[in-house]
């Protein structure tokens, strides 16, 4: 398949940052909104907030993302971002897609929390209107955080689930916090009623994706690690788990050293749930339409297994069962043409 008719197929993603995704045209937008210099050319820009090609780790990965921070402290620079990355995200035939982000990094200058999602459901309405993807919010407590910001955070925005906030997710330094040491707050999360996604398994930590399912995750960003534990996959099977692969990111940060330490082939060849994600369009100088190349490139993927994944990723997603339903007649009709 050529890159033109992977960017035909409809696509739904789960596991998107908004600020590790947004174009470089609109962050010259928001650092002129903000007052913040930037250089000139794009090359240079780009030095600034793609992920080096000589990372060594999650966190040398997640430096790039300290340049955006200042840049979304107010109410319309959230709005234009969300915008944003939807509607990159039309632009390549997503018909659906949830964006996380972390307010406690968009708070440093007066937003309080709600004020922060309320922002970014504004600018996801405005390119649902335009474009006619459908897209949602997850909101990202950060790991490494003290346990209280992350609840007040939690605590503020649950009440905009009316207003498109799907769902929860754990971010961040994953090696140094792991799951079972967060197991009260992530219990706390649960029973405000959304439902609840959660990194795991980038740091070579395996069992770390076996404490994440043991607190009844049912959606797991990246899983890297489990390429090798075939005992560990039949676990993930049986307790219907969708993965959520992210392969040029989980390349770059060295969550999987090469191609065969990357758990797809291991996870399908098993019958396991896959979805496929950007992670972070910008930072990863990536969209979906390269990783689908990407994954016919290694893996010889084909049509019928990105409708398969697609229609997994709707399945899992955190949307009204009613909605799903439709997203799934949906992308069956749009696969008719190209099966």
């Amino acid at each position: 398949m050529d890159t033109t008719a992977l960017k035909d197929l409809a696509k739904a993603e789960l596991h998107c940052h908004l600020d590790g995704s947004i174009s470089l045209g609109t962050i010259r937008q928001l650092a002129a909104m903000a007052g913040i210099s930037l250089p000139d050319s794009d090359d240079a820009l780009k030095e600034l907030v793609v992920a080096p090609a000589t990372a060594e780790s999650l966190m040398d990965y997640l430096k790039a993302f300290d340049f955006i921070r200042p840049l979304l402290q107010t109410k319309e620079a959230l709005h234009l971002a969300a915008y944003d990355v939807a509607r990159q995200a039309a632009q390549e035939n997503v018909i659906y897609t949830e964006i996380r982000f972390a307010p406690e990094f968009s708070m440093d200058e007066g937003l309080t929390a709600s004020e922060t999602v309320e922002a970014v459901l504004s600018g996801l309405k405005q390119a649902e209107e335009e474009f006619g993807i459908v897209a949602k919010v997850l909101v990202c407590g950060m790991k490494q955080s003290p346990a209280h910001v992350t609840r007040d955070i939690f605590d503020h925005v649950v009440s905009l689930a009316e207003k498109g906030l799907v769902g929860f997710d754990f971010a961040g330094n994953e090696l140094d916090f792991p799951p079972a040491e967060l197991e009260e707050l992530i219990r706390y999360t649960q029973k405000l009623g959304l439902p609840l996604t959660f990194h795991a398994g980038e740091c070579g930590c395996a069992h770390y994706i076996a404490e994440t399912m043991a607190l009844d995750i049912k959606r797991i960003g990246h899983t890297t690690a489990i390429y090798n534990q075939p005992e560990l996959i039949q676990e993930f099977i049986d307790r219907g788990v969708t993965a959520e692969l992210c392969l040029t990111s989980n390349l770059q940060t060295k969550a999987a050293k090469s191609i065969d330490e990357f758990p797809f082939l291991a996870l399908k060849n098993a019958g396991a749930k896959i979805t496929i994600n950007t992670d972070n369009r910008t930072v990863s100088d990536t969209d979906l339409t390269k990783e689908y190349a990407l994954f016919v490139k290694y893996f010889g993927v084909t049509t019928a297994d990105f409708l398969t994944f697609n229609k997994n990723a709707i399945r899992a997603s955190f949307t009204t069962e009613a909605q799903k339903a439709d997203l799934l007649s949906k992308i069956d009709d749009l696969y008719k043409t190209f099966l």
